[in-house]
């Protein structure tokens, strides 16, 4: 295909969407997003359908929600034959490159049991090309990288592991030798190397755990000047999952080597610093990025597309990490550049968008089909300045919080089977229900009032709004059932597909 557009789609791990905008927006430099959200078109009430990283990164690439690909924990496998972005590209006349991770874990009806991508959730969702592997707990490029610098390398996770006695000690590594400086120099010399039309999908780890940044970006942030967590009303009952779930991930678990970090009002302020300086890290290399394709006249000429696949705690509510129903844990970036469709360059979108749209959306800016199962829908209507009339009323997401070999602390806690250690949440114009298997009592917060901070599910008058979002979330997910074949009849002509 001749005159094609460049596609640039990068995800941002772990990435809370109030670092742009709301409570970390004034407190951490973030230049080049910014920047880059005055020229292009921003969904400033988007959401994951899941969580964590290989659920939340299958839902982004299928465009379909956890309770349809079912690869809803790291370790869970993805059905082999699920559409995705990277095959449906490739009928366009792409090839998708990878720089970075997916973290796929493998359909073992496909691969003998002796292969190794058995032995990983860390594998490549099929149909990329990888051309940089950069995952979590391998990334031997990088490594190579620095041992031919001189480092002495030690294994995942201790490489994390800040080089002193403080949690905000520096990385053993220098800033220009970070494993987001180092994705940024490949995807630079790789892409600007290559023919117009490519398609590279980049996935920077940062700012996700371990917390540790190289100098100047540990101690960018001042912590005292941050926003204290946020915490429940005084008197509120706590949900009887909030206890288990601070014990499985506390704040010792986001940084290598202090066991004994307590959750004081300094530490969590030093930890949300560090995280912060991360963000501020990503944010200088994605200003590389948007530096080399201007440089190399390839901005005009390439769809751009920058998300998240997942929020983090934080300390919010005395919570680490994403096993979560709260907002911090689901909401995330969405900022869209199409050099062809500039009617909304500079605009702000409120509708509800969710991270199954992402798929749908760059297909359909490339003219490619957009495969049934999908769930999402294309945001190129909105992106045109027309969006629908009958645009979504509610946003979803669900999180699985079990393990059917080593039950979740959770789990246990609550006497759950694996398969009823899950919850789903669902979002309107005001209200946010959290909806729990197994029997447990459901959670609604008033977004207008209090919020996240109390559980109105039980006051007078609630029940009401209670039963309406409950029927809302069974509409849900009987609409958006597996839908592979749901627009598809044999008939006496043949397959007929509407």
């Amino acid at each position: 295909m001749k005159n094609r557009k460049n596609v640039l789609f990068i995800v941002l791990d772990q990435f809370r969407a109030d670092c742009l905008a709301g409570a970390f927006g004034n407190h951490v430099p973030l230049p080049n997003l910014r920047g880059f959200m005055a020229e292009a078109a921003t969904f400033n009430n988007h959401v994951s359908v899941t969580s964590p990283c290989g659920p939340a990164r299958a839902s982004l690439l299928t465009g379909q929600y956890a309770m349809n690909h079912r690869s809803v924990r790291n370790g869970t496998p993805l059905p082999h034959d699920k559409p995705n972005l990277a095959g449906e590209t490739r009928k366009a006349g792409y090839l998708p490159l990878l720089f970075g991770y997916t973290d796929t874990t493998m359909d073992p009806r496909v691969f003998d049991a002796g292969d190794p991508v058995l032995h990983s959730y860390e594998q490549v969702m099929p149909g990329f090309v990888e051309a940089l592997e950069m995952r979590l707990e391998e990334s031997w490029p990088w490594r190579a990288h620095l041992e031919a610098k001189g480092y002495k390398v030690p294994g995942y996770p201790e490489i994390f592991r800040p080089a002193g006695g403080e949690p905000d000690s520096p990385a053993l590594y220098r800033a220009e030798d970070s494993d987001t400086a180092f994705l940024t120099d490949r995807v630079i010399s790789d892409l600007l190397a290559r023919p117009k039309g490519w398609f590279g999908h980049v996935t920077y780890i940062r700012p996700h755990p371990p917390f540790v940044a190289p100098e100047p970006y540990n101690r960018m942030v001042d912590p005292a000047g941050l926003p204290a967590a946020k915490t429940g009303a005084e008197g509120d009952s706590e949900h009887p999952y909030l206890a288990p779930a601070r014990a499985r991930e506390p704040i010792a678990s986001t940084v290598i080597g202090f066991p004994d970090l307590e959750p004081t009002a300094e530490n969590i302020a030093m930890i949300r610093a560090i995280y912060l300086g991360l963000a501020a890290e990503v944010d200088h290399h994605f200003g590389r990025i948007l530096a080399a394709l201007k440089s190399a006249g390839l901005y005009e000429d390439t769809i751009l597309v920058v998300s998240g696949d997942h929020g983090e705690m934080l300390g919010d509510y005395g919570l680490w990490g994403k096993h979560s129903y709260h907002d911090a844990a689901f909401r995330v970036p969405l900022i869209i550049r199409d050099p062809g469709r500039n009617a909304m360059a500079g605009k702000a979108f409120n509708l509800p968008s969710e991270s199954v749209d992402v798929a749908p959306t760059l297909l359909d800016m490339i003219g490619a089909d957009v495969p049934d199962t999908m769930d999402g829908v294309s945001l190129v209507p909105l992106l045109e300045g027309e969006p629908p009339g009958d645009w979504r009323r509610y946003s979803y997401s669900e999180l699985e919080f079990g393990n059917p070999l080593h039950p979740s602390l959770p789990q246990k806690a609550l006497g759950l089977t694996s398969d009823q250690s899950s919850l789903a949440v669902i979002r309107d114009e005001r209200y946010n229900l959290v909806h729990f298997n197994g029997g447990l009592p459901p959670l609604l917060f008033d977004m207008a009032g209090e919020g996240e901070a109390r559980d109105i599910s039980r006051e007078p008058g609630s029940q009401d709004i209670v039963l309406r979002m409950t029927r809302a979330m069974l509409d849900h997910r009987m609409t958006h059932g597996e839908g592979r074949f749901s627009r598809t009849m044999v008939t006496a002509k043949g397959v007929i597909r509407k």
